[in-house]
């Protein structure tokens, strides 16, 4: 077998669109995992500061200035989190605006 007809394999599946579907059902797969693990990290950092807040209320922390930088992360991270979203929402918003 030779490179020219691996070559010849790769461009057929860059012009087929049935192999261009499957290229953007991964790619949507991607994008939808990525979110979902975003989600998940800013909800756990959520999640562990609240139990933070929660000991300190108690008088249980050894650390408080951990507990502070934990809670700043959090907050910070809430707020990327957020700004995406409205970036997304209006990027959304823009294209449905768009005439055909």
């Amino acid at each position: 077998m030779s490179l020219e007809s691996i070559a010849s394999i790769a461009n057929v599946s860059m012009v087929d669109p049935a192999f261009g579907s499957m290229a953007a059902a991964q790619q949507q797969a991607g994008f939808s995992q990525m979110v979902s693990k975003g989600l998940g990290e800013v909800n756990q950092k959520l999640i562990s500061t609240q139990t933070d807040l929660q000991q300190l209320a108690v008088g249980d922390v050894q650390n408080l200035h951990q507990v502070m930088i934990n809670l700043e992360e959090a907050r910070m991270s809430f707020q990327l989190l957020m700004q995406v979203r409205n970036r997304v929402l209006e990027a959304y918003q823009d294209v449905m605006k768009m005439s055909v």
